[in-house]
Formats: C-alpha cells, sequence, structure tokens
C-alpha cells in the first residue's frame, strides 16, 4: 500500500500527517483552523485518499505558519507516499464548477516543483481565513511533495467557491497523476528513467 507518515516540528508548529493514496476518501482532521479542514477534507474526499493530519501551531499569531507548515508536511508524506512513481500516469487535469465558479488545475508528478497559481480573489477573506494563506499552502506542498502544478481560477464572483473549486480540482488532478496506469507495466513513465 502507498502510505506514509511524517512529523514536523518546528518552533512555531508541530504537525502529523498520515496518507494512503488509496484509500476511500476518508478524513480525520485537527488543526484548529475550521475553514482549511474543511478543504482538506474536499481534498480527501474527491482524491480517494485517506488523510489524517494533526496540527498545533501559533495560531495566537495568526494562521499563516500553520497552513503553510500543513502544506509543506503533507507534500513531503505526498513524496514518501508515492515512491519511485513506477507504474502511475504522472500528469493529472481536472476542470471543477460549483455555481458560477470554475477552476483547473493541472499538476506533473516531475521532480522538479514549480507552481502557477491565478485566482483574483473577490475578497481577502472568508469568514476568518486569509486568501493568501492558499498560495502558501500550495507552494508548501509542491516544494516538498517535488511536483509541478498550475492553479487557475477561470472564474467566479464567491470567494469560498473560487476556493472550494481549486482545492476540489486540486485533488481530482492528484488522484488522476498518482492513479496506476494499467499500460505502464511498472516503468517510470520519463524517458530519463527516474522522476
Amino acid at each position: 500500500m502507498r502510505t506514509a507518515e511524517v512529523v514536523r516540528n518546528t518552533k512555531e508548529t508541530q504537525i502529523r500527517v498520515r496518507l494512503n493514496l488509496d484509500g476511500s476518501g476518508a478524513a480525520k482532521l485537527a488543526t484548529g483552523i475550521p475553514f482549511i479542514e474543511h478543504m482538506l477534507d474536499q481534498v480527501a474526499r474527491h482524491g480517494m485518499l485517506d488523510l489524517d493530519i494533526e496540527a498545533k501551531g501559533d495560531l495566537h499569531i495568526d494562521a499563516h505558519h500553520t497552513v503553510e507548515d500543513i502544506g509543506i508536511t503533507l507534500g513531503q508524506t505526498f513524496a514518501k507516499a508515492i515512491g519511485d512513481k513506477a507504474g502511475i500516469r504522472r500528469y493529472g487535469h481536472a476542470y471543477v464548477p460549483l455555481d458560477e465558479a470554475l477552476s483547473r488545475v493541472v499538476i506533473d508528478l516531475s521532480g522538479r516543483p514549480g507552481l502557477q497559481f491565478h485566482v483574483a480573489w473577490t475578497r481577502a477573506l472568508i469568514g476568518e481565513f486569509d486568501v493568501d494563506l492558499v498560495h502558501e499552502f500550495f507552494q508548501g506542498f509542491v516544494n516538498h511533495a517535488q511536483v509541478t502544478l498550475h492553479v487557475d481560477n477561470l472564474r467566479g464572483d464567491n470567494a469560498h467557491h473560487q476556493c472550494e473549486t481549486v482545492f476540489k480540482a486540486f485533488a481530482r488532478a492528484l488522484r488522476m497523476a498518482a492513479e496506476a496506469d494499467p499500460r505502464a507495466a511498472g516503468t517510470v513513465p520519463s524517458t530519463k528513467g527516474s522522476l
């Protein structure tokens, strides 16, 4: 099974992530940030992965360190769980609508970190959640999962809808990229022979 666990402790945060890439969409989340838990639940459900995250951070300052470090630790856990990438599809993409909002996410499990993030938020806060932290989450994930990720919110009037379509599309693109390719016969999907 493609599972992993990573514990990351700093002076700002203490985070543990458990991940099963071949799960059923179950999520167990305790971060102290309800909105990011709502988004991570979308990742588990739409990515069909099991996700267990416990995070304690300096929320008395703000949510920045905690959200960023969850992204970092999830990226590390994903990299560990995906292993040598033999037999996977490597590339994934998804378009996800929610009412008036539509987002597209494309991912390459390339071994090279790169993020293109294009979301023109319609407001700065969703409840008490600072939307700038969405970029920080994905930057942390990309850097530590060693993937190339393109995130484009194509339209949307409601920031909650914009954000939810981004996370759902990310989940579905990640699921596609990490899936076994029945025609690959355990080979690494690269002319280099490694990713």
